[in-house]
């Protein structure tokens, strides 16, 4: 009887939580941080945007979510992923080929594939003979105001032979003639040809050439905070810069958020 009784206590009561050691914690939260970095190294990753050349598709501010799985290599190790190649508008984000300083992420538009035929007339991009129509790109407008006067080589790339003063760098000022045929510039094998939207402002292929489809890290897909930056807080490196950026940001982050642009998909 009382092994009865004994049984049916134990069964009624109920179940004590024991409390979670120190270790357990930390492992815990070790896990997460394992996760969360995994996550936001080889899945997703975040950028801001520093310059105005992707006006009016990224404002300088914008902070992007950039996808690294979509465009990378195929792996046979997780065969769910949605693996694709690049195509021509799409938006991409890549380290910059042969950069003044290491691991220079880029994001601009890529224009041209692999033998593809590239020029420019008047600032309109020609694509295999046909003009594009990009409503997304700001083009070139001319009057009397002398910030739009027509530059030959960035205009009508790559008919024009570039200045030593119109920024090219040295290996592509020697390279760039050897992709030109009847005045088409001609994207090679393994490579993509990309220019910034803000097509006036944009140090782009034109000025440095071919982005390796090696170097393109992936594709930004949405904005998840956009706050209004001015356009010379690139050049503002110093320690002290950048605290008083951020104490700005902190007092003014309701005020000067764009909230619009929150959840502003990338196209």
């Amino acid at each position: 009887m009382s092994t009865v009784e004994t049984q049916e206590t134990a069964a009624t009561e109920p179940m004590r939580e024991e409390p979670e050691t120190l270790l357990e914690s930390l492992a815990s939260i070790s896990g997460v941080l394992i996760v969360a970095l995994f996550v936001m190294t080889f899945v997703f990753q975040n950028f801001e945007i520093p310059s105005a050349s992707m006006e009016k598709t990224l404002l300088i501010g914008d902070h992007v979510l950039v996808d690294r799985i979509s465009l990378a290599p195929q792996t046979k190790w997780f065969p769910l992923t949605h693996y694709r190649d690049v195509h021509r508008g799409d938006v991409i984000v890549f380290l910059k080929p042969n950069p003044e300083t290491p691991d220079l992420f880029l994001v601009k538009r890529a224009i041209g594939l692999p033998g593809d035929r590239i020029h420019l007339r008047a600032g309109v991009v020609y694509l295999n003979g046909v003009a594009q129509n990009e409503p997304y790109a700001g083009m070139p407008i001319y009057d009397s105001n002398p910030q739009h006067a027509y530059n030959p080589y960035r205009d009508d790339f790559p008919a024009v032979a570039p200045e030593p003063n119109d920024g090219l760098t040295a290996s592509w000022s020697l390279d760039l003639p050897n992709h030109i045929q009847n005045g088409d510039l001609v994207v090679p094998p393994g490579m993509v040809f990309a220019m910034g939207d803000n097509r006036t402002e944009s140090l782009d292929g034109r000025y440095w050439g071919f982005v390796p489809r090696e170097n393109i890290v992936g594709r930004p897909l949405f904005v998840y905070w956009s706050f209004e930056t001015p356009a010379d807080q690139i050049d503002k490196q110093s320690l002290g810069d950048r605290l008083s950026f951020m104490v700005h940001v902190l007092s003014h982050i309701v005020g000067q958020t764009r909230w619009n642009r929150t959840l502003h998909l990338i196209r």
